[in-house]
């Protein structure tokens, strides 16, 4: 069996061991979209077959270390909740014993400031530097039970293993995936969550400071077979490729591979992290090259020299999903700003995580961790304030995931809303000032779906509808305007959405005639999607295509079907502490 120098057993005993798991579980998975763009770079997707929301990838030097790593991230994620992040669990679970874990912590919302035990002193400054967080805004998406107040996780500070009770809310708002892992032991487990950690932020660093690296002796490459001879294939095509030491002079254990293609000026960089050296390198090459054929990486973006364009959000998203964003020139300076440093990490896993928590700890920040194994594999949540955010800290002030909790109840019962709670819910949306393409289910945490009639529907379209049981036919064409310019709007209903926007346009116009205008809109839409915008217009049929969802969801049965799968692994969770 093969075992890697990562993993504290044999890939083929993680594998039989996690199948083995998920089965107990009752998950039924399947394996698809397997690709190997070249030898050694393999990747795969994995889903369960009844639950598609489910859906997770792996990727690896073999075919066996993509499978381990897919059934890996589908354990971390399923032990952390991170599959049901902002989604609303309702009203039952909500007032439930535990909402999120058996081991959370209720705190009372204080009118002013954050309650007495939230948080330590350096979470404190961290999450609230400026003094604008207030316990409303750490209220769970998920729950979004105020009455309760704010739900919180323990986790143990590395430093002095005190337990520091940290909001669900900034788990969900701030960190996402970053900082979650499964390995076969606890500390395969956290080496592999703090590696993803280093890579993710030192290569932001890198990237935004313009830092420009040493090339790696091509004598250091050649010892890593599999490596030097994938690489090569690559120059054999007519890339560039260079090896880059991403460590900084050795602080941190990360390796830096980049790709130029001569006939587009295309480049990509790919960084690799692990304690490892001979790890770090591979997971650098497998960034570069898994799901990319050869000519995927022929329309690549050129390098450029401006930072702002590299340290653009957008842009910085793209390089943390698939290392394809824009890089600087500056990263290939021959006027490097660090020497070469050969570097490895020796020991075991334990080791191994000691070291990474002295890298940190020598930086002046702090590691926080819950370990979790209820699913019967070892999983972690490490967080690293100020390292391993995902997002900036007042994403919690001004883009918290929980601003539509006050508008859950306007949704679901859009259509039986009286007039006074539609003028409401209108001045909320206007007041809450989110963009108008966004999705306004997700907003609330309720899947959108055929059969509650929610699927594709945007904050602008409500605004329209609502602006036209108002009687304010000019405020509902401009958000008419706002829907029209939703990315992969259906047909059908972008003509009815083009035909309302005609005939309020027409309306609203002080040297229109609507009615001359009847006759042509009938010939392109149709009579009968003609006289349905006539009646909207009316503030008549407005809310037609909704139903009133109901408060367990079984008229929504999507939605329905995935709080099913969340208490099962709530039950899971409540078995492994009793």
């Amino acid at each position: 069996m093969t075992v890697t120098m990562s993993k504290d057993a044999p890939l083929a005993e993680s594998i039989l061991h996690m199948q083995a798991r998920l089965q107990a579980h009752g998950f039924d998975v399947e394996e698809y979209d397997w690709q190997n763009p070249v030898p050694h770079v393999w990747s795969v997707r994995m889903r369960d077959r009844l639950f598609p929301v489910l859906d997770v990838q792996g990727k690896g030097t073999s075919m066996q270390a993509a499978q381990a790593s897919a059934l890996g991230e589908l354990f971390e994620r399923l032990s952390s909740d991170n599959f049901f992040n902002g989604l609303f669990y309702g009203e039952e679970i909500a007032a439930s014993d535990f909402v999120h874990h058996p081991s959370e912590r209720w705190f009372a919302l204080e009118k002013s400031g954050l309650p007495q035990g939230l948080l330590d002193e350096p979470t404190q400054s961290h999450y609230n530097l400026d003094g604008e967080l207030s316990a409303k805004m750490l209220v769970d998406a998920s729950s979004g039970n105020r009455s309760r107040g704010i739900c919180a996780l323990p986790f143990t500070r590395q430093q002095n293993q005190q337990t520091v009770w940290i909001p669900v809310n900034i788990i969900d708002n701030l960190y996402t995936i970053n900082g979650l892992a499964a390995g076969n032991s606890v500390y395969e487990a956290r080496v592999q969550a703090l590696s993803g950690i280093f890579e993710r932020h030192i290569k932001t660093t890198i990237l935004t400071a313009g830092i420009s690296l040493p090339h790696i002796p091509a004598s250091v490459v050649e010892g890593y077979r599999e490596v030097a001879d994938t690489l090569q294939l690559l120059r054999d095509e007519g890339f560039v490729v260079y090896v880059m030491d991403a460590s900084l002079a050795g602080k941190f254990p990360l390796v830096c591979i980049t790709l130029l293609d001569p006939n587009t000026g295309g480049c990509i960089a790919a960084f690799g992290a692990h304690p490892k050296f001979g790890i770090a390198l591979q997971r650098a090459m497998v960034e570069l090259l898994h799901k990319r054929s050869l000519d995927a990486l022929r329309s690549l973006s050129p390098p450029t020299f401006n930072l702002r364009e590299v340290a653009e959000p957008d842009n910085l998203q793209h390089h943390l999903r698939d290392s394809s964003g824009v890089v600087s020139w500056e990263l290939f300076s021959s006027k490097s700003d660090y020497e070469y440093t050969a570097w490895n990490i020796e020991g075991d896993t334990q080791a191994e995580f000691e070291r990474l928590c002295h890298l940190i700890h020598r930086v002046d920040m702090d590691i926080y961790i819950a370990d979790y194994d209820h699913l019967g594999v070892y999983c972690c949540r490490v967080i690293v304030p100020g390292m391993a955010d995902m997002f900036p800290v007042d994403r919690l002030v001004h883009d918290n995931n929980n601003k539509g909790i006050e508008l859950r109840d306007f949704v679901m019962r859009m259509p039986m809303l009286s007039n006074h709670e539609r003028q409401v819910f209108t001045q909320q949306l206007t007041r809450l000032d989110v963009d108008e393409q966004a999705s306004l289910p997700e907003m609330c945490g309720i899947l959108a779906e055929p059969a509650n009639g929610l699927a594709g529907v945007t904050v602008a379209e409500v605004k329209a509808l609502l602006y036209l049981t108002q009687g304010d036919i000019s405020s509902a064409v401009e958000s008419v305007s706002r829907v029209l310019e939703t990315d992969g709007l259906p047909a059908k209903k972008a003509a009815l959405y083009r035909c309302l926007h005609a005939l309020g346009s027409a309306l609203i116009s002080t040297h229109v005639v609507a009615d001359n205008y009847r006759k042509v809109l009938v010939d392109i839409y149709g009579d009968a999607r003609v006289k349905r915008c006539e009646a909207m217009l009316a503030g008549r049929q407005l809310f037609d295509d909704f139903i009133e969802i109901k408060p367990d969801f079984s008229n929504s049965p999507q939605h329905a079907k995935t709080i099913d799968l969340y208490r099962r692994l709530q039950l899971a969770k409540q078995n492994s502490t009793s």
